[in-house]
């Protein structure tokens, strides 16, 4: 019985605290950073539109207006910040801007996968997805259960989750290891 009682057993811990089970949008509330790509629709202006990405710095060049601070904020607080210098500068009288986020920031599989590492974020992504991206469980998996990593208000946070939890952008999922 000892010998079976071992089988169970696995090799780290999982918190304590279960991972929250309801999908948001990831876009609500999400801050951008260098490296995403965004695309800007300035109603009735199609030389003002067009895809863009966050440079190093944290801007994105945009016609007339040039470099505008993007990092750090949600993508409606951008679209505010881009009508508001489309006015500041006389370009428009009340220009009417959309942001949407077209990349996100990728999320990370570790542990007893074929093959960890990073990968890019796609909405609707769950736990199972994840693993099935970083080729599935290894055989020294522990199956059903996993520690997934969140950033919180500034502080990551650990979770345990199961395969049905779904996964935000810069998530971490860990697949512990079992005992045989």
């Amino acid at each position: 019985m000892a010998v079976l009682g071992g089988c169970s057993t696995t090799v780290g811990e999982f918190p304590s605290e279960p991972a929250p089970a309801i999908a948001v949008n990831p876009t609500e509330g999400y801050l951008l950073e260098p490296g995403n790509r965004v695309r800007v629709i300035v109603f009735n202006e199609t030389n003002l539109s067009g895809d863009f990405t966050v440079d190093p710095i944290g801007n994105i060049a945009l016609p007339l207006i040039g470099n505008v601070p993007a990092s750090g904020i949600t993508a409606k607080a951008l679209a505010k910040r881009i009508a508001d210098m489309l006015k500041r500068d006389a370009y428009m009288q009340d220009p009417s801007v959309a942001v949407e986020v077209q990349t996100f920031r990728p999320f990370y599989v570790l542990g007893e996968v074929r093959q960890p590492g990073e990968f890019p974020y796609t909405t609707g992504l769950t736990v199972l997805s994840a693993i099935a991206r970083a080729g599935g469980y290894d055989y020294r998996a522990r199956q059903g259960e996993v520690v997934l990593v969140r950033l919180v208000g500034g502080d990551q946070k650990e979770y345990r989750a199961t395969e049905r939890t779904p996964i935000l952008p810069g998530d971490i999922v860990k697949v512990l290891e079992r005992r045989f």
